[in-house]
């Protein structure tokens, strides 16, 4: 159940049953804001478009809007009017994510009402998006104090501005994560970055999961959060290999947190080869910062190909995609953990790419094979995009699309990952 808005005396309302809904009435705290709209019904199937406008209109910060609330215009009060529930939920997810362009992404909630539990109220939240603004039928909406409006282009140009600018923070963090590479020097393969950065955190976001006498237990339990049945069934076709984050068997203190990493990888992040291990160059690292920032490094996205005369690698294609979707599975744990429900900066690197070929889509009798095989033409590959707490739990697929999806198609292996790549 998430939070509502009212006002910042009422910053985070929580209707869970029909008497909550009429206690807020009473209470004179429902009314038309910034963040909130009430309506007793939604508009016909003919006025989809208007039901889209006003969704799109909440995009840029946020809101929710209840269904089953009827407004007394003259006196400006309100009453409940609960419409019936069957396939409501799924009309306006419908209407969401067809019509506003780019499509909206919005969670719901129903409310059952006691006299009849077949109809009730919906509660539709509206989280700020990343593609923010959102047009409908050639036109782009916002929300004014109370209701929705057009936006003119000057405003529609600062928005876009704005969404650059949250991408250019990412990319300066992963950029400052590349720079800190602990195995810099070390070997030849292709290191692999991933970045999360709460956009409006408190600084102690995560205080209580890194910290304390259980810390290291506490991230061990939160990795697991990544290997979650869903999860595990999206990348049941995508191959795993050594290191995984549950092989990040050691705990140890970094400035500003802690993290989990691969023995070789230990105090200091100082690089120690670790003669027991396959392949001493593979290294692995997850970071958890207190300020709620979360780090993945990875020294194996490349291996040297076996029986080649030369020492040209292979791009190891399905560890950037089983690593960044349960890497998004993390992001997600620690908003829910912490209660954060805002948007977040997200980037991904690889570097020591040029003339490498892909793992996937080259027969693996074939592999030592020197032809030009879909090989990298850059030596980095750097994505950034924001993402919402309802695209982390509704379309996770589409997010890690945004993020390696032109990493894979450059390397024409986009088509073997669609499971893991969508949310249907």
């Amino acid at each position: 159940m998430i939070s509502i808005y009212l006002s910042p005396s009422n910053p985070r309302w929580t209707p869970k049953t029909e008497a909550d809904l009429q206690a807020a009435i009473t209470g004179g705290l429902i009314g038309e804001k910034h963040y909130f709209d009430a309506k007793e019904m939604l508009a016909t199937k003919g006025d989809n478009k208007e039901l889209a406008r006003d969704l799109s209109s909440f995009a840029i910060d946020g809101g929710t809007m209840i269904v089953g609330l009827a407004e007394d215009k003259q006196n400006g009060t309100f009453s409940l009017s609960p419409q019936p529930l069957q396939g409501l939920p799924e009309k306006v997810e419908q209407v969401a994510h067809s019509i506003p362009d780019p499509p909206l992404v919005i969670l719901t909630d129903p409310i059952k009402s006691d006299a009849d539990p077949t109809q009730g109220y919906l509660l539709v939240h509206i989280p700020a998006s990343p593609l923010a603004p959102h047009m409908v039928d050639g036109r782009y909406y916002g929300r004014g104090d109370k209701t929705k409006r057009t936006l003119p282009d000057s405003e529609v140009f600062r928005l876009h501005e704005r969404r650059r600018n949250a991408e250019q923070d990412a990319l300066a963090l992963l950029r400052q994560e590349i720079d800190n590479d602990p195995m810099h020097d070390i070997g030849k393969q292709s290191h692999f970055f991933l970045v999360a950065q709460p956009l409006a955190a408190p600084r102690d976001m995560l205080l209580a999961l890194t910290t304390g006498p259980k810390w290291n237990m506490q991230l061990t339990e939160f990795i697991n959060k990544a290997y979650t049945p869903d999860v595990n069934t999206r990348l049941n076709d995508v191959p795993e290999a050594y290191p995984k984050l549950t092989d990040a068997e050691g705990g140890y203190r970094r400035s500003g947190g802690a993290a989990r990493a691969t023995r070789n990888l230990g105090e200091g992040r100082i690089f120690t080869p670790d003669p027991g291990a396959y392949h001493d160059e593979n290294a692995l690292e997850l970071q958890v910062f207190e300020n709620g920032g979360i780090r993945l490094f990875s020294s194996r996205l490349s291996e040297q190909i076996e029986g080649a005369e030369t020492e040209d690698h292979f791009l190891y294609d399905p560890i950037a995609v089983s690593n960044t979707r349960r890497f998004l599975a993390l992001v997600r744990e620690a908003a829910a953990t912490s209660g954060y429900m805002g948007n977040w900066a997200l980037a991904v690197g690889v570097t020591r790419l040029r003339g490498r070929r892909p793992y996937t889509s080259v027969p693996q009798n074939q592999r030592w094979l020197s032809g030009p095989q879909n090989r990298y033409d850059r030596d980095t590959y750097e994505q950034a995009t924001e993402t919402t707490w309802a695209e982390l739990n509704e379309t996770p697929g589409a997010v890690t699309r945004r993020l390696i999806g032109s990493f894979l198609r450059t390397l024409a292996v986009e088509e073997y990952y669609d499971t893991a790549l969508n949310d249907d």
